[in-house]
């Protein structure tokens, strides 16, 4: 999309038709394109349009309702955060006293909408001319233009000592292919200057890969690493006076039909004692595990691990806890292809869940593998207990 095109969009015609191609969003590519022409969409905005409403509905999961009226990329929305964590972000902003906040590497808005829903004056910056109008469109569809203004320009010529705070999502994807970058000093703005705003500017938040290397985190920083259901969604680096605890794992959790927060917190280089494998076992959430967090967890839940080197607890009684799944171990075996197909057919199961850690095997050639058939379901970990290759035989505890 070019700019011409996100303005013909923003128009009456254009606004109809996105209107009609909301309706055809999910159904077949070319039927739908061929709707819209012969309802005398010229084929250009057509295109356009078909685009903008199958992102809007991919959007939902991220931004709810107000996906509906927002203008998108792809690359934007994958890098965008989703609208739980920014708002609860933007809180904390507004908490710690954030009133005017510089958003460097604003991309679509998403985080910079939730700022301004807060309260908080936000000045926005982005290099690609067509992301910056459609960030500032998307201000305008939330009726928040007068709290979010953008710029297209360089994040790292910002002055940002016209704000009391600073966040920066540097761009993790390349122009053009879309590829992701692993590599921080490959970021843009660059990592030194992304990690130098904590020493301009007292209340920093820097968006970051969930991958992020630990020894990356500046020197005083408090490293946030965020699960939503289950998933890894992002990390972040709160620095200065934000900075409350060293390692954080944040969990927003669906529960009894609505968004529930979770916190756990520690130093994250405390090691989890070592033990034997119990009736339970404990599957960590990849934020607890990715913030070293798992611990802090064995000590909430009375658990030890099986081998020091994986994120398995286990222990002798059940614990509810948000922060990691629960199966109940009903048998441990000495890896042994043979002897656990034939463990499985004697007991009819023929579906099973195949979770891992510290294996080298493929969950889909085990599978095959096994040759399973029966009516029963189980569980299957693949891990090492005391250095030895183990599976371990269970079923979900809720």
């Amino acid at each position: 999309m070019d700019l011409d095109q996100l303005a013909t969009l923003r128009t009456p015609e254009g606004s109809a038709a996105l209107a009609a191609a909301a309706e055809l969003a999910g159904g077949d590519p070319l039927t739908a394109a061929s709707a819209l022409r012969a309802a005398g969409v010229p084929p250009p905005l057509a295109a356009a349009a078909l685009t903008q409403a199958e992102l809007r509905h991919r959007a939902v999961g991220k931004f709810g309702p107000a996906a509906a009226g927002m203008f998108l990329t792809r690359a934007g929305l994958e890098q965008a955060t989703r609208r739980v964590v920014a708002d609860r972000r933007a809180a904390r902003l507004a908490a710690a006293g954030v009133r005017t906040l510089a958003d460097l590497g604003c991309g679509l808005g998403a985080d910079a909408l939730a700022a301004a829903r807060a309260g908080i004056r936000v000045y926005g910056v982005e290099a690609d001319p067509v992301t910056a109008a459609m960030a500032a469109a998307n201000a305008a569809a939330a009726g928040l233009a007068d709290l979010f203004t953008v710029e297209c320009g360089d994040a790292t010529a910002f002055d940002v000592t016209r704000v009391d705070g600073v966040f920066c999502d540097p761009a993790r994807r390349t122009t053009g292919t879309g590829r992701r970058i692993f590599d921080p000093r490959a970021y843009s703005p660059p990592w030194d200057f992304v990690t130098g705003l904590a020493e301009r500017v007292p209340r920093t938040v820097v968006k970051v890969a969930p991958g992020l290397d630990h020894s990356l985190i500046p020197p005083g920083a408090e490293a946030e690493w965020v699960g939503v259901d289950g998933d890894l969604v992002e990390a972040a680096l709160w620095c200065g006076e934000l900075a409350e605890v060293p390692r954080r794992a944040t969990l927003y959790r669906q529960e009894s039909g609505e968004t529930r927060r979770h916190q756990l917190t520690g130093s994250g280089a405390t090691e989890a004692p070592v033990g034997t494998v119990g009736r339970y076992l404990y599957d960590p959430d990849p934020a607890v595990v990715r913030a070293h967090l798992v611990a802090e967890l064995a000590d909430e839940l009375h658990a030890t691990l099986g081998d020091p080197s994986i994120a398995y607890l286990y222990a002798e009684h059940p614990t509810r806890t948000p922060y990691a799944r629960c199966l109940e171990i009903t048998d441990v075996l000495p890896f042994s292809l043979k002897r656990l197909r034939t463990l499985l057919r004697d007991r009819r199961v023929g579906r099973v869940e195949i979770l891992k850690r510290g294996s080298a095997l493929t969950p889909e050639q085990l599978r095959r593998d096994l040759r399973l058939t029966g009516d029963q379901a189980a569980s299957l970990v693949l891990t090492r207990v005391a250095g030895a290759p183990t599976v371990l035989i269970g079923r979900p505890v809720d």
